[in-house]
């Protein structure tokens, strides 16, 4: 999709300017970030790598996520993102990292975590981390879409509230 290709463009941009590279690792929208970052000419030169780890083993395997993270909170949760968004960063070469996790339906979702509920976490190698936890309407494709959406605009976002120290 064209506008997510522009976002990841525009961050590409900044990272750029930065001399940064961004990490992502990606569970329910299943490297969606990532292709639209390489949809872009020269994302080398800012995207070090993605990890997309759908199931727990995946999780824990790839990313380090603790197996109690899992089993207490679930795979869905702003714990296993922000586990996430680390593994990430350890186990990259990037200063910057975003996570994804969440229930893009149709099935799947229960009381507590309907469809559309997605868990982000973004981080930097200075140690800031923040999650966040949105619920998106609409079927899987628009809720794997909003949440690549809103993971780049998060980024770019965080991205401005870091300026380089000169």
């Amino acid at each position: 999709m064209k506008e997510l290709e522009n976002l990841a463009q525009e961050l590409g941009t900044a990272l750029l300017a930065r001399g940064e590279y961004l990490t992502a690792a990606e569970s329910c929208t299943g490297g969606w970030l990532a292709q639209s970052v390489t949809a872009n000419a020269g994302s080398s030169a800012w995207f070090d790598r993605g990890f997309v780890t759908y199931s727990n083993a995946a999780k824990v395997e790839m990313l380090g996520v603790p197996e109690a993270t899992l089993a207490n909170h679930g795979a869905v949760s702003e714990p296993t993102a922000r586990a996430m968004v680390q593994g990430a960063l350890a186990h990259s070469h990037a200063d910057w990292a975003v996570a994804i996790t969440g229930v893009a339906g149709p099935t799947g979702g229960s009381r507590e975590k309907p469809v559309g509920t997605v868990c982000f976490a973004w981080a930097g190698k200075d140690g800031g981390c923040e999650a966040q936890t949105c619920h998106f309407a609409g079927d899987r494709a628009a809720v794997r879409q909003h949440s690549v959406r809103h993971a780049l605009k998060g980024l770019l976002a965080r991205l401005d509230s870091n300026p380089l120290v000169a």
